[in-house]
């Protein structure tokens, strides 16, 4: 590995690359009868969901990790020995992505860090000719989501966001009997989510693990003492660093009510909700319960009913999953590979997927028994023999839902929505959360 460079030094010539690229012919996507269809790979934050990835991505013929990328030591030599498990060599280890995107082999980039680095890295990789596969929640905010949509646009580079569901093929049977009236009309989706997790305690400053580079690990959010409650998990629950439940599993069931409900932007959107379970116990910052709804024109809505403190679901449904009602049915969808229709009178018609009594697995959170095919697709749409199926305009799109939740849940107001933009409309307190604060020479521009 080599030696760290300054943030100071690079940022500056990472602008510049960023200009030059700006005047260069836009790269074109490999052609699929390309000699060479080989795709390399990197891929950064490799403690959990990262190392899942190697094994998802690796599993297909013709793709290589060149790179696992971790700001953290202590978790490479695991993701360079799982990825030599898959592909019969070892990829480098590094701990900065910045001089991975120097390498012109590198093909694509596989982000799966901490939520602050998310659209902030995959801008980055886009200016510097890069596709990006990025972990969900595509982005912090609203506005590094529209930025990251934008590169991706300015750079012509392939980014999808993980939203695995979008490549299941019973998920994607699933929406298209929705919107040819399986069940008529569809005028509310009820999304649920529930976990168990335990309190974190109260964080005390202390000095970083060896291994770790906290000044990295923190990038483009503003600098505070490392503290022992944060790293590697618990970061989701500081709004610093993490967005709360609603982006860590929320946007997952949203993108699929958005997406079969065929709607973009709300027009009112409410939250209630707090840290309700464990209050008292710890300094968790974001609700461990929380509702969110969503409305969009004058009849119909979508909501998210998500708990971190309890494995048991709503009422007469499953722990996760969506209840989708229409004018002549209704459609109960248990979040992984199985839907099942039933008529007004509640007489199941049909079922489809896998064996129904089957539970989604909530314990492992990086891969909860889904059979989807998302990494491969993005391979694919690489090679230019796919299109991508959750391209980065539909994932903030569906990212954007969930953040205007927890904007609604900060501020305790209900939101207009201007239903053309998602921009919140007449609350200045609630626009002020559009963005954040970053530390110097790290905010995102397209």
């Amino acid at each position: 590995m080599n030696t760290p460079i300054s943030r100071r030094k690079f940022v500056a010539s990472t602008f510049t690359a960023g200009a030059a690229l700006a005047v260069l012919p836009r790269l074109s996507l490999r052609a699929a009868g390309s000699p060479n269809n080989k795709v390399v790979l990197a891929v950064a934050g490799v403690h959990s969901r990262g190392k899942d990835l190697i094994g998802q991505f690796a599993s297909h013929p013709g793709v290589e990790f060149k790179y696992v990328i971790d700001v953290d030591r202590r978790q490479l030599a695991p993701a360079a020995e799982a990825a030599e498990m898959k592909q019969g060599h070892a990829p480098k280890m590094e701990t900065d992505f910045r001089r991975v995107l120097e390498d012109k082999e590198v093909d694509a980039l596989i982000v799966a860090t901490p939520d602050h680095w998310h659209a902030p890295m995959a801008i980055l990789a886009a200016k510097a000719g890069k596709h990006v596969y990025v972990e969900k929640p595509c982005s912090h905010n609203p506005r590094e989501g529209e930025i990251l949509v934008a590169a991706a646009r300015k750079y012509n580079r392939l980014v999808q966001m993980g939203s695995q569901r979008r490549s299941m093929a019973t998920v994607q049977q699933m929406v298209q009997e929705i919107r040819e009236g399986v069940i008529g009309k569809v005028f509310l989706s009820k999304c649920f989510y529930s976990r168990r997790r335990a309190p974190i305690s109260f964080g005390k400053i202390a000095t970083p693990p060896e291994g770790l580079n906290w000044d990295l690990w923190q990038g483009p959010a503003p600098r505070t003492d490392y503290r022992d409650n944060v790293h590697p998990y618990n970061w989701h629950w500081f709004w610093r660093w993490g967005t709360g439940e609603a982006l860590n599993n929320g946007v997952h069931l949203l993108d699929v009510a958005r997406w079969a409900m065929a709607v973009t932007f709300p027009t009112r959107v409410t939250s209630f909700g707090g840290r309700w379970h464990d209050v008292g116990l710890d300094d968790w910052e974001a609700p461990d319960t929380q509702e969110i709804q969503l409305q969009f024109g004058e009849d119909r809505g979508i909501s998210w009913f998500g708990r971190s403190c309890s494995t048991y679901g709503a009422p007469g449904y499953k722990a996760n999953g969506i209840v989708f009602f229409g004018s002549k049915g209704t459609i109960d969808y248990d979040g992984g590979g199985t839907y099942t229709v039933y008529d007004l009178d509640n007489k199941p018609l049909k079922t489809v997927g896998d064996d129904p009594t089957k539970k989604v697995n909530l314990v492992n959170s990086t891969d909860p028994g889904l059979n989807d095919t998302h990494a491969l697709n993005f391979v694919e749409a690489i090679r230019g023999n796919q299109k991508l199926n959750a391209p980065i305009d539909q994932g903030h799109n569906s990212t954007l839902l969930a953040q205007l939740g927890n904007i609604a849940q900060r501020t305790g107001h209900a939101l207009q929505i201007d239903p053309a933009n998602g921009h919140i409309l007449g609350d200045r307190k609630a626009a002020r959360l559009w963005t954040r604060d970053y530390e110097p020479g790290w905010k995102p521009t397209a």
